[in-house]
């Protein structure tokens, strides 16, 4: 998870989260050359002595100047339209997850079991637990098997809510009266806590959420439990 020190990104536990990261480094280098080439034209013309009195109009130079920034934006447009509609695609789920959200906490209900539904809430500072994370835990995290591809549906019972984890490169509007969907596939174990991004209202900021990734055994005797 991210801390008060880290400026990059989050560790992708998802490979739509490591295709975001190689298309960050991707536009990155790609600003970084732009970037390196007007500072050394920049310098270049202060230094620069000569000039041209009778110099009119450039056509080739207009022409250079149009045609190599289009081509840049190509190369970012391209890659960035395949991952967009890579993050919209909803292939084959194994696992569907339903999410409600509440002013404010969020309800999770497991379409494919019976009777599997609960609340989240957030743990207030004054109950953490050592080692806990103020303003992320949460009474009840949501449970999934890794390896799996997941279907997530969500919706909203009042206000608009946003549901959003980083690690996972999940970032999905839940609407009142509508159903949105989004696909993730969770490659690693471990607990992925994330918050709703959407302003919607005083406790906007203490709705956290909370996934933990284990095995399908283990999810499966989870399940059994409740």
């Amino acid at each position: 998870m991210s801390t008060w020190s880290n400026l990059s990104s989050q560790d992708s536990a998802s490979p739509l989260m490591e295709q975001l990261m190689f298309f960050h480094d991707h536009t990155l280098f790609i600003l970084l050359m732009i970037t390196i080439m007007i500072g050394y034209l920049l310098v270049s013309l202060y230094y620069n002595k000569l000039i041209n009195r009778f110099l009119l109009e450039g056509q080739t130079i207009e022409v250079i100047w149009t045609v190599i920034p289009a081509v840049t934006l190509i190369f970012i447009a391209l890659p960035s339209l395949r991952l967009l509609y890579l993050l919209d695609e909803v292939y084959d789920p194994m696992i569907t997850l339903k999410i409600i959200g509440h002013q404010w906490y969020w309800s999770y209900e497991y379409s494919d079991f019976n009777q599997v539904e609960f609340d989240s809430y957030m743990v207030p500072e004054d109950d953490l637990s050592m080692g806990g994370f103020r303003l992320l835990e949460v009474d009840n995290n949501i449970v999934l098997p890794m390896l799996t591809q997941v279907r997530a549906i969500v919706t909203a019972a009042d206000v608009l809510h946003s549901w959003a984890v980083p690690a996972l490169g999940v970032k999905i509007d839940g609407t009142p009266g509508r159903l949105n969907q989004i696909s993730f596939y969770l490659n690693r174990a471990g607990l992925f806590y994330g918050q709703c991004s959407e302003i919607c209202g005083a406790n906007h900021s203490f709705m956290p959420i909370g996934i933990e990734s284990v095995s399908t055994k283990w999810f499966l005797n989870w399940v059994k439990s409740l």
